[in-house]
């Protein structure tokens, strides 16, 4: 089975996969460029024990929007009426794109302006990235990454 149908799969069982799992996804996928990044993104996480996951829940993440290289909204949030908006005080402010390598291999990476995090993407497909938040207070105490999906939005 290929990545998509692997991650379509997961999707269908509620998300829940193991880290390493995800691990060996990451590594069948390309990487991908800043620049095929920009426009709105829809986002969702996966269930994996990692201790960050729910938190995106908690503030009612509703994905990223890239609107240039330097002009990065890394969490749209919906409000109590379903509204988007910017969740600045949550991400500390926004961020930008850069290609950055991560284990290996140079991919899109978005970092944040106020974190020390960064969320290193490759693509799935051409509407989906999977990526991998990696810094400061983000891995789990194994060495686990965070992983995350991202679909693009129509717009």
């Amino acid at each position: 089975m290929d990545a998509r149908g692997r991650i379509d799969e997961i999707r269908t069982h509620g998300g829940k996969v193991s880290p390493d799992e995800l691990d060996q996804l990451w590594t069948t996928l390309e990487t991908i460029r800043p620049e095929e990044m920009l426009g709105a993104w829809k986002g969702s996480e996966f269930v994996s024990g990692h201790p960050f996951e729910g938190n995106l829940a908690r503030v009612r993440w509703h994905g990223k929007t890239f609107a240039s290289l330097t002009d990065v909204t890394p969490l749209v949030c919906l409000d109590d009426d379903g509204n988007k908006y910017a969740n600045i005080d949550f991400a500390k402010g926004g961020a930008s794109l850069w290609t950055v390598e991560f284990r290996g291999e140079p991919t899109a990476t978005m970092v944040y302006d106020g974190r020390p995090i960064l969320d290193h993407f490759k693509r799935v497909d051409d509407e989906t990235v999977l990526g991998v938040m990696n810094g400061k207070g983000v891995m789990a105490d194994d060495g686990r990454h965070y992983y995350f999906l991202l679909t693009k939005e129509i717009e």
